[in-house]
């Protein structure tokens, strides 16, 4: 019995690594993009409701796995980048300077497959109430 009783033990330590490996990699693919991207990121304005960074991402560049709170982003310039989600599944965007889109909360790695800098201003939104 002792034996089963070792093998119970190591089966349950390895679930529980398992889950434990699968909740930092979660946590690691949801920081904020200030955390893992300063070198691509700055903030130009923070307050209780918005926060509005500049981003420049060099080609050839990366910005690794994080997030952000619904946003919205004006492109300043043409570019061409892969967008990656935590999935692995990944997608190619053609980027025109000058327009501005939408985005809901979003994780996501991002990557300049083009020959132009990747430049852009997010304003991501805050959950704060009017007057606060």
């Amino acid at each position: 019995m002792p034996g089963r009783q070792s093998s119970r033990r190591q089966r349950v330590l390895r679930i529980a690594f398992a889950a434990t490996a699968s909740l930092a990699a979660v946590a690691v693919s949801a920081q904020d993009v200030m955390q893992v991207g300063a070198d691509t990121h700055g903030v130009l304005l923070e307050n209780a409701r918005v926060r509005v960074l500049a981003a420049r991402v060099e080609p050839g560049g990366k910005v690794p796995m994080h997030s952000h709170p619904a946003n919205v982003v004006y492109f300043l310039g043409d570019a061409k980048v892969r967008v990656i989600t935590p999935d692995g599944k990944s997608v190619i965007r053609d980027i025109k300077g000058g327009t501005a889109s939408w985005y809901e909360a979003v994780t996501h790695a991002v990557e300049n497959v083009g020959t132009t800098e990747f430049r852009e201003v997010q304003i991501e939104l805050k959950d704060a109430a009017p007057g606060q």
